[in-house]
């Protein structure tokens, strides 16, 4: 009798692992990107069907460990959603081999990898891909001041300013694209970070350029800032001029039919819109900031572009104006 051999490819420690037989791989797309508010299809193609089968959509949270979160289950004539993304999922279905995931009105929890799992019992195979929501991280510091909030209350402080904890590879890609900050802050996954581009000896002494990592933090007892990511907006910014109050900047946003903007929002609008006003202007959380796309003297006088952040001024000081949201 003559044997069929299944060849073999070496996996990312160089072990041997098979070789898909009913899944594509690598797949069309190994990471997709899509802004939140869009769609995004997550490719997975079967290369030929087993006589029997399943196809499992699973999304893979760091933080739920042991646990499944089943998006959707499929076995090629009908399917069924799961959990809290089961609303927005559906299948592409361009072709009889196609199990693609399709997700509409994206969230940014929705970032992370997904594993398009085939399952017929006997020889389970799977694919993962990456949805990347595209997005921006910033820094926020609690208005009692540096390195006061525990895990919790940072999670809580990134969704009242549109936002949401920002994971390690967000906090890379921001490294990569020029954050420097030097306060340490909470990730999603319950470790505290720092990116430093100019090393100093204020911000972990003269090593090399890189995430300063303390860890895994005690949840409960540490306390830390918040490193924050957020995401285009259907709605935009705009300036109040008049100096004002903190309770007349909000009254002057209602009269325009708008509310003070978030914080995320005003980076956001920095981000994707190249928002620039060299003025300082009230937001909701009682902060006063401004968004300087083009550096220049009279404006801080900092080189980089970025939001400034004035802090939390008195809230009975007519010394600046407001930053809407409509």
């Amino acid at each position: 009798m003559a044997l069929t051999m299944q060849p073999l490819c070496l996996g990312p420690q160089g072990q041997k692992t098979k070789k898909l037989k009913y899944l594509l791989e690598p797949p069309v797309y190994a990471e997709v990107t899509s802004p939140r508010g869009g769609n995004a299809t997550l490719p997975c193609v079967l290369r030929f069907k087993p006589s029997h089968y399943k196809v499992k959509w699973t999304k893979l949270e760091p933080l739920r460990r042991g646990s499944e979160n089943i998006v959707m289950i499929t076995n090629g004539s009908a399917h069924k959603p799961y959990g809290l993304l089961g609303p927005r999922a559906s299948l592409r279905k361009a072709h009889a081999m196609d199990a693609s995931l399709r997700l509409s009105n994206l969230e940014l929890e929705d970032d992370g990898r997904y594993r398009c799992e085939l399952i017929n019992g006997i020889e389970d195979e799977s694919v993962i891909i990456t949805l990347r929501i595209e997005g921006m991280i910033f820094p926020y510091q609690s208005k009692n001041g540096r390195y006061k909030f525990t895990y919790k209350e940072a999670k809580e402080a990134c969704a009242e300013q549109d936002g949401t904890l920002a994971t390690f590879k967000q906090l890379y890609r921001a490294w990569t694209e020029g954050l420097d900050w030097c306060n340490a802050g909470w990730l999603i996954d319950g470790t505290v970070h720092y990116p430093i581009l100019h090393p100093r000896a204020e911000c972990g002494g003269e090593l090399l350029p890189g995430i300063r990592s303390y860890g895994p933090r005690d949840r409960i007892r540490d306390h830390f800032d918040a490193f924050c990511f957020t995401s285009r907006t259907t709605g935009f910014v705009f300036f109040v001029g008049e100096p004002l109050t903190f309770g007349e900047a909000m009254q002057a946003c209602k009269g325009e039919g708008a509310e003070l903007a978030l914080v995320g929002q005003l980076y956001s609008a920095w981000r994707f819109l190249s928002y620039d006003r060299c003025d300082g202007g009230w937001l909701k959380d009682g902060s006063v900031r401004f968004p300087i796309t083009t550096p220049r003297a009279r404006c801080g006088g900092i080189p980089e572009a970025g939001v400034r952040t004035v802090g939390y001024p008195n809230k009975t000081l007519r010394l600046y104006g407001a930053y809407c949201y409509r």
